[in-house]
């Protein structure tokens, strides 16, 4: 394939890069692809002819590593395939085009607005001062703005947005939005709603572990299995209580599994169980009930027990605590 470059000077020995390549690009690609993507540049400037075999082979790098940072810039506009090769796109227009194309959903009223107002303009600058040492790109300006008409975040919520990020060390755009989708969805708008939720994911994080460790696992929690344990807690609205009486009722069974103990609980939802008192008390009366049947059954004479038909309650109590 031949490397082209457009706009770029050929007269120079250095090999020029904006400084938009650090702020938008380095921070969220992959080390290979920025590596590739270097070399990509530097032969574009000569015109040169290069196949993904001798790059492979340059840069010692796998075919296939090579294959997926082409389409990896391709796919972000950076570089354009051609017949006869790639264009090295520049990426300071890219990054006017995306300045000025968000805009295109806003009516010029909210714009107005949202540069007037003085608190979120405030905020803007802290974001850019506190995570990006004042060199923030000028295309985060209007993704924030869209955020905060988006989301309704106030102020505090929105730096709080960044720093939850920076401290993930995942502050590129589609971290921070997937974050902020999290957080729109629990209904945060406020600092104390973001407090709120913090609270409840930490005594939902602890309960996790608590509830891993009496059942004596010692590996991290499946995706699936936390989210038993969020229906239980979230959905259902139990207490650690009633979920370590559901814990308790797998100590007879040979491999408990979490589908077991969520029929439990699910059983105690819909009998409109609320707390460990509650499930209890049915616990005991659905143990005497079964004993007097069983007595019942002595009385009548009817000792083949394997014939009685159990109903999905027997089924799920059977052999338990």
């Amino acid at each position: 394939m031949k490397l082209e470059q457009t706009d770029m000077p050929l007269l120079f020995s250095n090999t020029n890069l904006p400084d938009v390549f650090f702020t938008e690009y380095l921070s969220q690609s992959n080390g290979d692809y920025i590596k590739i993507y270097l070399f990509m540049v530097f032969l574009s400037k000569y015109n040169k002819d290069i196949k993904i075999n001798d790059l492979s082979k340059k840069l010692s790098l796998s075919f296939n590593v090579i294959q997926d940072a082409v389409k990896y810039w391709e796919d972000l506009g950076v570089i354009t395939k051609k017949n006869t090769g790639f264009i090295i796109n520049n990426l300071q227009e890219l990054e006017l085009h995306k300045l000025y194309k968000p805009k295109v959903s806003l009516s010029s009223a909210d714009i107005e607005k949202n540069s007037q107002n003085q608190s979120r303009a405030r905020a803007i600058e802290n974001i850019n001062a506190s995570f990006f040492q004042g060199m923030m790109s000028p295309s985060w300006y209007s993704d924030i703005d869209l955020w905060f008409k988006k989301y309704l975040f106030d102020e505090q919520v929105m730096i709080a947005l960044f720093r939850y990020c920076f401290e993930k060390s995942a502050l590129h755009r589609n971290y921070v939005q997937v974050v902020a989708d999290a957080w729109f969805k629990n209904n945060i708008k406020t600092f104390n709603d973001l407090d709120d939720y913090f609270q409840r994911q930490e005594k939902l994080n602890k309960i996790k572990k608590q509830v891993a460790k009496k059942l004596g696992i010692t590996r991290t929690l499946t995706q699936y299995e936390e989210a038993y344990i969020e229906k239980w807690i979230v959905d259902f609205g139990y207490e650690l209580n009633v979920i370590e009486i559901a814990l308790k009722r797998t100590t007879s069974k040979a491999n408990p599994s979490f589908d077991y103990i969520d029929k439990l609980i699910s059983n105690w939802k819909e009998r409109n169980l609320k707390t460990a008192d509650d499930v209890n008390k049915f616990l005991l009366e659905f143990k005497e009930k079964q004993k007097n049947i069983k007595e019942l059954e002595k009385k009548t004479n009817y000792n083949n027990h394997s014939q009685r038909k159990y109903d999905n309650l027997d089924a799920l109590y059977a052999n338990s605590q």
